[in-house]
């Protein structure tokens, strides 16, 4: 090939690869906008997570977190004791006013052991009443203290056992970031985060986690609807 023949071989390189930089350009400013949903407010594709308080309500700190919850749209389960609720029934009834869920901690937070299955059993059953006295209705839902617990309930008093899949330890942690990592860094999908409403830091680390984890677009729900949606 002559110099010159090579020459204008370049020029039309050249030219071609300028018109498919041009054209590019104008596809890019002439796009429509792409709308974009905010995680927690009907987007289908949203991942969702469950996150739950035991040993409540607490006569201070359930109502800033309820606060908290309310004003990014996100739902929580509250197992409770019945104690707590004989003590603070108006928080309980504001918990259940607010669209979240409640579940049975038994009467005095106990454990199940093999020698106190009866009075175990009757801790659950006692725990339901008052629930019901508030609520004006039955509860399926139990987290046992400490996870034991017995099959043989779930037909004897047609309860349901909820564990967890996360445990960031927040009941004996007064860091806040720590707590918020330990949660962030593990969660997924459908999982079902366990935290208690009785410490300011679990307070302001679980808003955190939920401003963290729906930005990431999870959506939080309550765990009936984690799973049997």
């Amino acid at each position: 090939m002559s110099f010159n023949k090579r020459i204008l071989s370049c020029i039309v390189v050249l030219i071609f690869l300028a018109a498919v930089c041009l054209i590019g350009c104008f596809q890019k400013e002439t796009a429509p906008a792409v709308e974009t949903s905010v995680a927690g407010e009907g987007n289908e594709s949203s991942k969702k997570v469950a996150l739950t308080f035991d040993d409540g309500p607490h006569p201070y700190y359930t109502e800033q977190l309820l606060k908290g919850l309310n004003e990014r749209n996100a739902k929580a389960t509250f197992f409770i004791t019945g104690k707590n609720v004989e003590a603070y029934p108006e928080i309980v009834k504001k918990i259940y006013d607010n669209g979240h869920l409640i579940g049975n901690h038994t009467y005095n937070h106990t454990q199940l052991t093999s020698k106190n299955r009866e009075s175990f059993k009757q801790e659950i059953i006692k725990t339901n009443e008052v629930i019901r006295e508030v609520t004006g209705e039955d509860t399926i839902y139990i987290r046992p203290p400490y996870g034991s617990w017995n099959k043989e309930f779930e037909k004897e008093l047609n309860m349901f056992p909820v564990l967890w899949t996360i445990d960031p330890l927040d009941w004996c942690s007064s860091d806040v970031s720590c707590i918020v990592k330990n949660v962030c860094a593990k969660v997924e999908e459908n999982d079902i985060i366990l935290m208690h409403d009785q410490y300011k830091t679990t307070v302001t680390a679980a808003l955190k986690i939920v401003d963290k984890l729906m930005e990431e677009g999870y959506e939080f729900v309550t765990v009936d609807e984690l799973l049997f949606d």
